[in-house]
């Protein structure tokens, strides 16, 4: 409670109170979250539908958590149009919007060991399952940091407790930018290898799959999606390098541009080029387990018929 105010902040309105005891030195538009909680439930239902279709689940979790505490966190930049001096509607815009991203990265880092498959594993540094385990491990790090330090930023009664939180999160998102640039570097690298082999080098079950229109988009798509969590995770990482009190964290604009507008692209690019949409059909197959045993029991059976071949042949030279 500031020194020149008898009334609890919790209590304060903006008839009472001025907005420099608040959350923010401004008030969080209306239409703004509104329109960017819609989007994102809008998003949540088509999401469903396509995991329903589509059956590709791992996608459809990390799409849903992601994108459902988007909503959750526009509704409580809602709450605090109408109050923004309460905690609870801060504590819900601060901890689901810190942490909702790290659900989005995961779901492209998902898709990248399918595109090695159906580009060819042996035109890879790493094996399909090292790029899955590394970038959802450090995914899952950053999450449990931002989470964490959300919390305690959030709840803390004392200014250490809230540098405290804050400087956890601002580790977590520290990660998240370096786990996006490490991964960004891989698909680069990953890239320019295909370059270097040449077109003839690529796995062939998947050609027609890779000249299809649908998974250029979608490549080009998860390319949008990542850059733009990746602009966002810097801009996060700037405006906690300030404090809950800098400049950054009190502009309004900036904040709806570079967090909102940026998973707004993100998200969207993620739903309406869906990889069950651009793999057409082919994303089951291109499971770095399943594609190896599909590959064994392919050799397997040309093996068991060569031999039945010759031993039909012996049977017949004998008679």
């Amino acid at each position: 409670m500031d020194q020149n105010y008898t009334i609890p902040i919790e209590d304060c309105t903006l008839e009472t109170c001025p907005l420099s005891l608040a959350h923010f030195t401004y008030v969080p538009t209306l239409a703004g979250n509104a329109f960017l909680a819609g989007w994102f439930g809008l998003l949540i239902i088509l999401q469903i539908l396509l995991a329903v279709k589509y059956r590709i689940w791992g996608y459809f979790i990390a799409m849903f958590g992601g994108i459902f505490l988007e909503v959750m966190g526009y509704i409580g930049r809602i709450q605090m149009h109408f109050n923004p001096f309460t905690s609870s509607p801060y504590l819900l815009y601060l901890i689901c919007l810190t942490i909702a991203p790290a659900f989005l990265g995961a779901a492209v880092y998902l898709c990248l060991s399918r595109i090695v498959v159906v580009y060819g594993e042996h035109l890879s540094r790493f094996k399909p399952r090292t790029y899955t385990l590394v970038f959802i491990t450090c995914d899952f790090i950053s999450l449990c940091l931002q989470g964490a330090g959300g919390g305690i930023a959030a709840t803390a009664n004392t200014q250490s407790g809230t540098n405290l939180g804050k400087n956890i999160m601002l580790a977590g998102l520290i990660f998240q930018v370096f786990a996006t640039m490490l991964f960004m570097t891989a698909c680069a690298e990953f890239a320019w290898n295909l370059r270097k082999a040449g077109p003839d080098a690529r796995e062939p079950s998947y050609a027609t799959l890779r000249s299809s229109w649908k998974f250029r988009l979608f490549l080009w798509g998860l390319g949008v999606a990542i850059t733009c969590i990746f602009v966002r995770s810097v801009y996060r990482v700037a405006e906690l390098s300030q404090g809950f009190g800098g400049s950054l964290a009190n502009q309004q604009v900036t904040f709806m541009i570079l967090e909102g507008v940026m998973i707004f692209i993100a998200a969207g690019a993620q739903t309406f080029l869906h990889p069950g949409v651009c793999f057409q059909g082919n994303w089951d197959s291109a499971n770095f387990e399943l594609g190896r045993r599909k590959r064994d029991d392919t050799t397997e059976s040309v093996l068991l018929s060569d031999m039945n071949a010759i031993v039909d042949n012996g049977g017949m030279a004998y008679k």
